[in-house]
């Protein structure tokens, strides 16, 4: 036998650990950083300074961890997923050697020649090979701290590029959910990075929104299942759970919030940090998704049921946040994309408040807002603001944010506000005589004839920006006119007489 080599001194059990810092493999409990990818077996075989060859068992293995061991039977010492190294000192059975390999998970066998055996036992190549074990031939001059050194550098690299692929996916989920259609945005772009499916289900399974392609059915229906799982919201549930079914790999997990929603997941593939990816979505999608709590929803439907029993606005006010003042929001997507809840709790949370009313098909979108908190402009939306009210008066606020998003639309801005109060000389006159005035110049016109002279006028005259705003034909726009101008027996080109009719109809 040659002289012993010293990267193939038997150890008695001894491994060798990944060392400490960002090269090692992380927790998998880790919330923030993907684990270690493994490491295929071909990128080790590729380092020709080892002089690695594989002379048995299947060309495709997945490395986790370097482990050397002398023992007999060193499956005790094993997780799974290492590539063990070994001269074979107590080698005497090698077929009841590799099945305990096998049986304890490991990913790979590379055996030292020298200084025990002058070349690989023949036995242990065939056992390696009934097995279905990898098996690698280290020569002489290769230690085996070389080869644990190589892997993890390999697993070091590995662990950066994963680094910087969670990273870039994590930018375009969040550059997602700036988009105005935020919960689809995010989606698609979990369904891109992931390279599978990603769907938003209800409680009852209902799905609300899908990206990616739809898998074969049998997979479709596993993945609903394994919604279901984390999906409660009566019973103590995981909140995330993961399947496989054929080439496909399934996940599921609950979005915070309490409303039983679930992200599911299906994917050809699982890379490690697509856990990681997939919890930046759920974050994501959360927030989205759940209401916005300002107002305490105990107080919220405390002031319904009052309401609805018979009591005033001014009783109810203390029990929707303390706000002495409201300001109601008229809303409408830019683009004409679908009103889905999600959507419009997005809105909602954007605004600053739960008080939501996504109205009926055609209608605006209603939200009410405290009278202190900003209005903003809101990205896929157009939207109109009435002056902040009280309770008593939001009826009137309410007509106030229809006609500013009638502006809104018609002048194509982002956001019209309601002009406040009277001012200059229509400040001299007693409210209540105004109002009968106004009454009376306008009691021949119907309320939709009134509604159309009132923006016509606002927008100077012009035909299309008021049917862009009333959402109806420029002939429509103007046959009403017409109508009006017969029913009041008046000039509307006139100045005169347009002035006085906007004053009084500013008095509604």
């Amino acid at each position: 036998m040659p002289e012993a080599r010293a990267g193939h001194t038997p150890a008695p059990s001894g491994s060798s650990s990944p060392p400490a810092g960002p090269s090692g493999p992380s927790s998998p409990s880790s919330p923030t950083t993907p684990p270690t990818p493994p490491i295929p077996l071909g990128e080790l075989l590729a380092r020709e300074e080892l002089g690695l060859r594989r002379i048995a068992g299947p060309a495709e293995a997945e490395l986790l961890w370097v482990h050397t061991s002398e023992m007999a039977d060193p499956y005790p010492y094993l997780l799974g997923g290492e590539l063990l190294l070994s001269a074979g000192v107590l080698l005497k059975d090698p077929d009841a050697y590799v099945a305990r390999l096998v049986e304890a998970g490991a990913a790979a066998l590379g055996f030292g020649v020298t200084p025990v055996f002058d070349t690989v036992p023949q036995a242990l190549v065939e056992a390696c090979d009934r097995h279905g074990l990898p098996l690698l031939e280290v020569p002489p001059q290769t230690p085996f701290t070389a080869i644990a050194r190589a892997v993890w550098r390999l697993m070091a690299e590995a662990r950066h590029r994963e680094l910087r692929r969670v990273t870039r996916a994590q930018q375009a989920l969040a550059t997602a959910a700036a988009r105005p259609d935020p919960v689809p945005a995010v989606l698609h772009q979990l369904a891109a990075q992931l390279g599978g499916r990603a769907v938003l289900l209800s409680a009852d399974g209902e799905e609300l929104h899908a990206a990616g392609r739809r898998p074969d059915p049998d997979v479709d229906a596993a993945l609903a299942r394994l919604a279901r799982v984390v999906s409660s919201v009566t019973r103590p549930a995981p909140t995330s759970a993961t399947d496989a079914v054929r080439d496909a790999h399934l996940s599921a997990y609950a979005l915070g919030g309490g409303q039983g929603l679930v992200l599911a997941l299906a994917a050809a593939r699982r890379a490690a940090g697509d856990h990681t990816v997939a919890g930046v979505a759920v974050v994501l999608l959360s927030l989205l998704a759940t209401p916005h709590q300002g107002a305490d929803a105990a107080g919220r439907s405390a002031a319904l049921v009052r309401m609805l029993l018979g009591a005033g606005p001014q009783d109810v006010a203390p029990l929707l946040g303390g706000a002495e003042e409201w300001t109601v929001v008229h809303a409408r997507r830019s683009g004409g994309g679908p009103l889905d809840p999600l959507t419009v709790g997005a809105l909602g949370t954007a605004l600053g408040s739960a008080l939501i009313d996504a109205g009926r098909a055609g209608g605006p979108v209603r939200v009410l807002v405290p009278g202190g908190d900003p209005v903003t402009p809101q990205a896929g939306w157009t939207l109109g603001a009435s002056t902040p009210a009280p309770l008593a008066a939001l009826d009137l606020a309410d007509g106030q944010a229809a006609r500013a998003l009638g502006r809104a639309v018609a002048t194509r801005a982002p956001l019209a506000r309601h002009c406040a109060g009277t001012r200059g000389l229509a400040g001299l006159i007693p409210p209540d005589q105004a109002e009968a005035h106004a009454r009376a110049l306008l009691a021949p016109l119907t309320e939709t004839l009134a509604e159309t002279l009132r923006c016509w006028l606002s927008l100077h005259g012009s035909w299309d920006r008021t049917a862009t705003a009333l959402q109806v034909h420029r002939n429509t726009v103007r046959q009403r006119i017409a109508r009006c101008a017969a029913l009041l027996d008046a000039d509307l080109d006139d100045m005169d007489v347009r002035t006085e009719l906007w004053f009084a109809l500013r008095q509604q």
